[in-house]
């Protein structure tokens, strides 16, 4: 299930890429995801949904969020185009997706830290 969401791969080369610092990076993804998804709740124009979209798909993209990415690169080319018929329900779907990876995420942040070698003071 995991596979359809996130990109395990781009998520090791964050993991040595990042070190030490990757669960802080994994924290401030989460974060900012739910201030996009809420900004994406209350836009009240294609300006600010298109924006924020735009933002979200990236760093979904950079973080191996795949279906999270593509669901915020339609809401982005949609708004592009002044379309706002069933913009509701792709944000809705949106929300779904990330409630479905924040979980993950948190589950990747507690496996990098378990995963820490401890130093042992003689």
């Amino acid at each position: 299930m995991a596979d359809t969401h996130l990109d395990r791969n781009v998520l090791s080369a964050l993991q040595e890429v990042m070190e030490d610092e990757y669960p802080a990076l994994l924290d401030t993804f989460l974060a900012d995801s739910e201030e996009r998804l809420n900004l994406l709740l209350k836009a009240d124009d294609a300006a600010q949904l298109m924006e924020t979209a735009h933002s979200f798909k990236g760093s979904s993209s950079n973080m191996g969020a795949i279906r999270l990415a593509e669901l915020c690169h339609r809401l982005e080319q949609q708004a592009k185009n002044k379309s706002l018929v069933g913009i509701e329900q792709l944000v809705s779907e949106i929300d779904r997706e990330f409630a479905i990876v924040r979980p993950l995420y948190e589950a990747e942040r507690q496996r990098s830290l378990a995963a820490k070698p401890t130093v042992r003071r003689y």
